[in-house]
């Protein structure tokens, strides 16, 4: 029975798990990351795999690597990554650990995960949308998820939503993320506001000015939805991340503003869903991702 192990690298967690072919976690384990030494969190990933290979008694598993930024065209590893996990960039992991090794940006790695054994299992075409400190996504094309050239697809927090909007950290104008994610609620709420989380509970409360501010960024989220079902046309959108804990505060506001704007020809419509896995959702889609490139390349 092939065994593959699933490392997602995360700012402030190491997540680790090993699964058979059918999705049945073997073994799973997590760290603190410590970013701020490469060295450190490298070594505990190398810890974690001979830990992992240990418990499970398998030598030669081949290992996926989830982890922030952009893969290079061969998904041996991380080839843009500014700003955080210094020495990231462009360290080969196989080399590293001495088993074959795949890289997969980590909302990708989340999607995986999804389509083989979550909210999106039997899909073929699929968009998946993470709601948090920033917003991130992925793409499911004819059941494969979709990195593009250069590895940058999916970066759905970086669509226009408001022309005349400031420019995000990419230079984006008046972007989804800058609309809806955790980064920007003390803006929006012109310094009222720490988190997401305080906002949905004045909403929740009846608080008119809480309602404006979040029912705004609910109705730009549909907008960017819309727009993006009239792109790639999925059958269904996937929510996860830390916003979606608004649970029917979000999904109902969200559902009515897309009766509005989304394009339903013959009755056909997106299907909204939240997201089944959560902490280990990017351990497993790596390792559901590196399981089929090792089958593939054999």
């Amino acid at each position: 029975m092939n065994t593959t192990i699933g490392i997602d690298l995360g700012g402030t967690k190491i997540k680790a798990v090993a699964i058979d072919e059918g999705g049945n976690t073997l073994y799973q384990c997590s760290y603190p990351t410590n970013d701020g030494d490469d060295k450190v969190w490298k070594d505990a990933i190398f810890d974690t795999v001979y830990e992992i290979k240990n418990k499970i008694h398998c030598s030669d598993a081949v290992i996926g690597i989830s982890a922030p930024g952009l893969p290079n065209a061969h998904n041996s590893a991380i080839a843009f990554m500014p700003g955080r996990l210094q020495g990231l960039e462009n360290f080969v992991w196989s080399d590293f650990l001495g088993n074959t090794t795949y890289v997969l940006n980590d909302a990708i790695s989340a999607m995986m995960a999804e389509a083989r054994f979550g909210a999106a299992r039997y899909r073929k075409n699929v968009i998946m949308i993470t709601l948090g400190t920033g917003v991130g996504g992925a793409i499911l094309i004819d059941g494969k998820p979709y990195q593009g050239s250069f590895n940058k697809a999916g970066h759905i927090g970086h669509i226009v939503i408001d022309s005349t909007g400031e420019r995000d950290i990419i230079g984006i104008p008046g972007s989804l993320e800058d609309a809806i994610g955790n980064c920007t609620i003390e803006k929006r709420s012109y310094g009222k506001y720490k988190s997401t989380q305080q906002l949905v509970e004045d909403y929740r409360k009846g608080d008119s000015f809480a309602a404006e501010v979040w029912l705004t960024s609910v109705k730009k989220l549909a907008i960017g939805i819309a727009s993006l079902t009239n792109v790639l046309s999925p059958e269904m959108i996937i929510f996860g991340g830390g916003i979606t804990s608004a649970g029917n505060d979000l999904f109902d506001p969200l559902e009515k503003y897309l009766s509005y704007y989304e394009w339903r020809t013959n009755g056909n419509r997106a299907e909204i869903a939240k997201a089944r896995f959560e902490e280990m959702a990017g351990a497993i889609g790596v390792a559901c991702f590196a399981m089929e490139q090792a089958g593939t390349n054999h």
